[in-house]
């Protein structure tokens, strides 16, 4: 894996989620879809709260406090990160993530604050990336044990993700 374009990509990203916050008419940015799901304001609770944990997970690998395994990332860890996509199917988050990461309907000033931590700690995350260990691994509750690289681009493929739940969402509210 290339960390540079790897950290540019996850750029990227970011610079769709903030330019989309612009867009989104102030009243709809709470309001949950006729349909159900999440508003955009959970949505983006969610994505940045759930990058910034991954990288806890990163630390854990690159600092030494997770241990060497044999185990590693399991099927459906490897043809996420080959594919650089989820399943075409509606995957909930587990209860084991679920009850620690609760998508909030937080303000649009909240959302942004969010971008620019989560931006900053990919910065810091890129820095320390080249010298992680390959057998330094931590557990992802559905893809099995991932080193710090894999948690990496894990991160990018879970945010584009989310792109697509906004414009699912935008579809649904009838918005622009």
């Amino acid at each position: 894996m290339n960390i540079s374009k790897e950290h540019k990509r996850i750029n990227t990203i970011l610079d769709k989620y903030r330019s989309r916050i612009d867009s989104i008419p102030d009243e709809l940015f709470d309001v949950t879809p006729p349909n159900g799901g999440w508003s955009y304001a959970e949505v983006y609770s969610h994505i940045m709260q759930a990058s910034l944990a991954s990288g806890i997970a990163i630390d854990r690998c690159t600092s030494g406090t997770a241990k060497p395994v044999t185990g590693g990332i399991n099927f459906l860890g490897r043809m996420i990160l080959l594919t650089g996509s989820f399943p075409p199917v509606t995957i909930k988050v587990p209860t084991s993530v679920a009850s620690k990461i609760l998508p909030v309907k937080i303000s649009k000033e909240e959302a942004r604050n969010l971008i620019i931590k989560c931006r900053k700690r990919m910065d810091d995350i890129a820095e320390v990336l080249k010298d992680a260990s390959a057998q330094r691994r931590s557990k992802h509750p559905r893809m099995g044990m991932l080193n710090a690289k894999q948690w990496y681009k894990f991160i990018r493929i879970h945010l584009k993700h989310h792109i697509k739940q906004l414009d699912r969402i935008t579809k649904a509210l009838g918005a622009k």
